[in-house]
């Protein structure tokens, strides 16, 4: 056994199959949105307040709970977790794919060059077939002010997309979907990279080796993946939005496009206005790749004990 030159890279051959990625994504995505729906009612309460009502987010959550009950602050949690679900399922599913291509045939490892491209093609296959329809409907719903419903213009989720869809065609539900691709490609790219570097470096923990991180090991690793990506993406976060949010009813569109839309807001805002929005989505994002991955990790690290500690690829 320990002669054996091959039999390091058998235990390096052990990969968790797609399938199993993709059913750790979803379990993870729903804890996720379970736990953070409060943050995304309170934040939507803040954007959508044009009278001063609510003075912060503590007061804001404090105020709906106190009035409206503490279930009010898990308002939208279908739609929400839907979301979320559908858009990790679709991440680690792919990653694990796009991985399994570029792995070496013999000894099973695969380069950081790989790992990126893994991951920029699974936020890619994400940003087209799950998150740009899901924002423009998001983004339309959240930019409405008011809180009569016969005034907005909006009624609802469906509705939006159906008035979306009725007046600027099927497409109109992907405006934005270039800026959205590469945000979501450069994101995954950054941060599943990310995660498998801070499990080696911090706690030695190798895809396949048998050993299932504490679910608070995973979080600090989840946690400080989760923080590249806004820095790294913020620019076309702030362009996706503006995009989605703009509508071609009222005549001509303001941004045509990715590229128009970056020189326009660096030349009307300046440079810093390429990263609004950096703290909310910090105060968002490393949170939620927390409680994915603390999720992820232990169906993941169960099946690797079960399944794959004794068994070559």
């Amino acid at each position: 056994m320990s002669s054996s030159g091959e039999r390091k890279p058998s235990r390096d051959n052990r990969t968790i199959p797609p399938y199993m990625k993709a059913v750790s994504g979803s379990l993870g995505g729903t804890m996720e949105a379970c736990c953070l729906q409060p943050i995304d009612v309170i934040k939507t309460r803040l954007q959508l307040d044009k009278t001063g009502a609510y003075k912060g987010i503590v007061h804001c959550g404090t105020t709906v709970a106190r009035t409206e009950g503490v279930r009010a602050l898990w308002k939208g949690l279908t739609p929400f977790a839907t979301h979320l679900t559908l858009k990790y399922t679709l991440r680690m599913g792919s990653n694990a794919l796009f991985q399994g291509a570029f792995k070496d045939p013999n000894t099973g490892k695969i380069s950081n060059q790989g790992r990126l491209m893994s991951g920029f093609g699974a936020g890619v296959l994400e940003a087209l077939a799950i998150v740009t329809p899901f924002e423009v409907v998001k983004i339309r719903l959240q930019q409405q002010k008011g809180l009569s419903p016969e005034l907005l213009r909006y009624k609802g989720p469906i509705h939006c997309a159906r008035t979306i869809i009725r007046e600027e065609g099927v497409l109109g539900l992907w405006a934005g979907a270039a800026p959205t691709v590469m945000r979501n490609g450069t994101n995954q790219a950054a941060m599943f990279t990310a995660k498998n570097g801070f499990d080696v470096l911090l706690w030695k923990k190798h895809e396949g080796d048998g050993k299932v991180l504490q679910p608070w090991q995973s979080m600090i690793s989840g946690f400080l993946a989760g923080t590249a990506g806004p820095f790294c993406t913020g620019p076309f976060d702030v362009v996706k939005t503006r995009l989605m949010a703009q509508n071609s009813r009222g005549g001509q569109l303001k941004y045509k496009g990715m590229v128009h839309a970056i020189r326009t807001i660096y030349a009307e805002e300046g440079l810093r206005a390429l990263w609004k929005g950096l703290l909310p989505r910090l105060m968002r994002i490393p949170p939620g790749q927390a409680i994915m991955w603390a999720v992820a990790d232990q169906v993941i690290g169960l099946y690797e004990r079960r399944s794959l500690h004794d068994a070559p690829l």
